[in-house]
């Protein structure tokens, strides 16, 4: 975090610096506060972002709202929730640089119109993207083969709102015996690194299957037994060669399949391969345990997907950050 001179302390900053303990949140926002390319990040947001003109109140600076942004995403809170979270933490006022016998938090409002800018202009995408262009730089995200996996994401289904109505743009999906109403998020994910590199998000009643074309990086692609056939699908026949090399498909089998085989070697060696393959499939989990319970993106907070892809791209390119952490810290 960044150093406060000691003329600057406030009485509470001098007596928080004498705490004997350093606290989980302080050690989190020191570790993301190093691995975190802010440089780049607002190099990508800032010839969107209003200027100081000669009327009005002057905007609040973009280091300080992108930090305020990702707390946000880091923590799981509401607009108002985070403008009081601040408010309560000295550890969030330092990691935002905020005294506050000189200058108050970023109101809510402001916080929301920072997201509506950012949702506007499709900076939560790009943010993704300019995430990965790091971390290829730096040799950490690899292309050479995709492990392809979709999570539900679950989204209000009470009518108790003033359209008495459900998000039209969600929809409800089964998922072995139980129903399930929201999104779906599908990601492309670095076999070597388990690193997301490319996020699809859809209504919850949209087959895993039909988004694979949109996902695939590199020549070995993993999948589990829910994308059974897609190899045949006729939009995956015009999926091109990567590197002169045809795509490798590596798709589970079903349980079913494995348990009508005779009794013997065939069938021994097919459990085998298939341990191996949920091995390798195993890294597709990670992002999705960042998000849900790192992150706590359990339930959409927003209306619409669009405002819960935009989210969802920043939550992926900071777990891809949170993941990297140990490589990416001086």
């Amino acid at each position: 975090m960044k150093p406060i001179s000691p003329s600057q302390v406030s009485f509470a900053q001098a007596e928080y610096d004498k705490k004997k303990k350093r606290t989980r949140r302080e050690n989190f926002l020191e570790k993301m506060e190093q691995v975190v390319p802010w440089s780049r990040l607002m190099e990508v947001i800032e010839p969107h972002y209003p200027k100081s003109g000669k009327r009005g109140r002057p905007p609040i600076g973009l280091k300080r709202m992108l930090r305020m942004y990702f707390i946000q995403q880091w923590y799981g809170l509401a607009d108002e929730a985070v403008e009081d979270e601040i408010y309560d933490s000295q550890a969030l006022r330092n990691f935002m640089d905020i005294d506050l016998s000189k200058q108050s938090v970023p109101d809510a409002t402001t916080l929301m119109g920072f997201r509506h800018l950012l949702e506007a202009n499709d900076l939560p995408q790009a943010m993704l993207v300019e995430v990965n262009a790091m971390l290829i730089e730096r040799g950490l995200l690899m292309s050479k083969g995709t492990l392809v996996d979709a999570t539900l994401i679950a989204a209000p289904s009470s009518t108790k709102n003033r359209d008495h109505a459900r998000d039209p743009e969600m929809h409800q999906a089964k998922k072995g015996n139980q129903w399930h109403f929201g999104l779906k998020a599908h990601i492309g994910v670095d076999k070597d690194s388990g690193l997301v590199h490319t996020l699809v998000t859809t209504s919850a009643n949209v087959s895993d299957i039909s988004q694979t074309p949109a996902l695939l990086h590199g020549q070995d692609v993993w999948l589990d037994a829910g994308y059974v056939g897609v190899e045949k699908r006729e939009d995956m026949q015009q999926a091109p060669a990567t590197n002169g090399q045809a795509v490798q498909w590596h798709v589970a089998k079903r349980r079913k399949t494995i348990e009508k085989l005779a009794e013997g070697w065939q069938k021994n060696l097919a459990q085998a391969y298939e341990k191996l393959k949920a091995q390798v499939r195993a890294r597709v989990e990670h992002p999705f345990h960042i998000v849900k319970n790192i992150f706590k993106y359990k339930k959409t907070r927003y209306e619409g997907l669009a405002k819960n892809d935009a989210q969802l791209n920043v939550l992926f390119a900071l777990s891809n950050l949170y993941m990297m952490r140990g490589q990416l810290r001086p």
